[in-house]
């Protein structure tokens, strides 16, 4: 083979067997990495019961208010979300009498796009709102 040792040693090793760590994608045979419509990881559950709850229970009571409504999360599965995803903006719902402009503008923002929720936690999360 024509060529220098240090040139011929450069095509010994192919493309292929290069292996990246931790990464979780196999490489098909033109160098790419194909996921293989599985998932990641697993998401974690909603528990509105137990250890780790993170949300309120639907109430069947149609005249509850605040976290007895249930439809929407606790402030402790919103501290618990936050800490897991750093720069995120959760808040809780807006359920006091007198909100803050602000906090009243949020309020009203979230009655007008959940106008269509019929579902059971749906309707819960409204009333929550007090929507």
């Amino acid at each position: 083979m024509p060529g220098s040792e240090r040139q011929n040693n450069m095509f010994d090793a192919s493309p292929l067997d290069f292996k990246q760590k931790n990464n979780p994608f196999s490489v098909t045979s033109c160098g790419r990495r194909r996921n293989t419509g599985s998932p990641l990881f697993k998401a974690e559950p909603r528990r509105t019961i137990g250890k780790g709850k993170n949300f309120n229970k639907v109430s069947k009571n149609k005249k509850a208010r605040g976290g007895a409504a249930g439809g929407g999360m606790t402030e402790k599965g919103v501290r618990e979300y936050r800490r897991k995803n750093p720069g995120s903006k959760l808040k809780t719902a807006v359920t006091g009498k007198n909100p803050s402009k602000k906090d009243a503008a949020r309020r009203k923002s979230f009655c007008a796009r959940s106008r269509s929720w019929k579902s059971e936690r749906g309707l819960a999360a409204r009333r929550r709102w007090r929507c």
